[in-house]
């Protein structure tokens, strides 16, 4: 069976795609896969690389350009082919979008690929859409009784037409310190922490600069504990894992160099708490409709309480990240995470095909 590995894409996580890619391509088990990698580049272009039969020794031959053959080269230019979006409709096949941020896991890839008839790894289009958007995400945690944090959505043209009326129900709902994030980016891009209101409205104004609506939320003193899960109609989850934080606020620029980042795994917390977090991540992962995988973000207080974050639908894969590290401890490798990645892939398209009536 052929793998179509589909990384890159035109936002600002195109180098971290990149780099789970190549994790992927070292996991994957070559005896029972080809991997035909799709790169699309920054600019938008589609382009389909050699096939591999075994594993690239260097990530930088993932970045390919357009050439008339595909051809892998490691200590030099790597070519490949324009693609169109449409060829990846072939019988045998798995897709692995292994692709982080906008117009990648939001459901904007996931929704192709369902309209094309295709398997493919990961949560499906509403579970990845919702995963993205904070703001909606924590409306529907919300609806549901799950606890969170404090938070004021504020769209563009409510900002602009009465922005003294946003800033009055964000300091009488909330207190500082507050964090303010684009609701549909990650990997901490245009968010910032601030602590007054003159920096709330400068933090307001970044983040529009990176999406029309925006979210503010309460600054909560609290650890930061993850937890994994993989599964379809029965999850499972891993222990728990946490961010052992050397300052406030984890910045976009930490994030892009996750080995600056010291994991903690398993993370030091009672039963009760991991008992709450699996709760809530079940509660919140069904009301998705996830399926697949995904890395639940909690906090955990002082006084024990567990607020849920979010949620992560398509995380990182590479060997400072913290979802395949946390199944490592639990004793499943990451070729066995790759592979049953993939079968669960299978299974929902099977069971898809199954409800569809024409």
């Amino acid at each position: 069976m052929q793998i179509y590995l589909l990384y890159g894409g035109q936002n600002a996580e195109h180098d971290l795609s990149i780099a789970s890619a190549f994790a992927v391509i070292h996991a994957i088990y070559f005896k029972y896969y080809s991997v035909c990698p799709i790169y699309i580049t920054q600019t938008g272009a589609w382009l389909r690389g050699a096939v591999l039969h075994e594993p690239l020794s260097a990530a930088t031959a993932l970045n390919l350009v357009a050439g008339e053959t595909a051809q892998f080269n490691e200590n030099g230019v790597s070519t490949g082919i324009a693609l169109r979006p449409g060829d990846l409709a072939i019988e045998d096949a798995v897709v692995f979008p292994v692709m982080h941020g906008q117009n990648a896991e939001d459901g904007t890839i996931q929704g192709m690929l369902q309209s094309l008839g295709v398997p493919y790894v990961g949560d499906g289009v509403l579970a990845s859409a919702v995963g993205m958007d904070k703001i909606v995400s924590k409306m529907l945690f919300q609806q549901a009784g799950i606890p969170q944090a404090p938070y004021v959505p504020v769209l563009k043209a409510q900002w602009h037409a009465a922005a003294e009326k946003i800033l009055a129900r964000c300091e009488g709902s909330l207190l500082y310190p507050m964090y303010v994030k684009p609701a549909n980016l990650g990997s901490s891009l245009g968010v910032s922490r601030v602590s007054d209101r003159e920096a709330l409205i400068a933090a307001i104004e970044k983040a529009f600069e990176f999406a029309s609506r925006v979210l503010v939320e309460q600054g909560i003193v609290a650890r930061e504990i993850e937890l994994g899960l993989l599964g379809d109609e029965e999850l499972h989850f891993t222990i728990p894992g946490e961010i052992a934080k050397q300052q406030d606020f984890i910045d976009q620029g930490m994030k892009q160099s996750r080995k600056q980042l010291e994991l903690e795994i398993p993370a030091a917390i009672d039963a009760d708490a991991l008992a709450k977090m699996k709760q809530y991540a079940q509660q919140a992962y069904a009301i998705m409709d996830g399926s697949g995988l995904a890395r639940c973000d909690f906090f955990l207080t002082a006084n024990g309480d567990v607020l849920l974050n979010e949620i992560n639908t398509m995380p990182m894969f590479d060997q400072y990240a913290m979802y395949p590290q946390l199944w490592q401890k639990m004793g499943l490798s990451s070729g066995d995470l790759i592979e049953e990645l993939i079968q669960l892939a299978l299974k929902r398209f099977k069971r898809q095909r199954a409800q569809q009536h024409f």
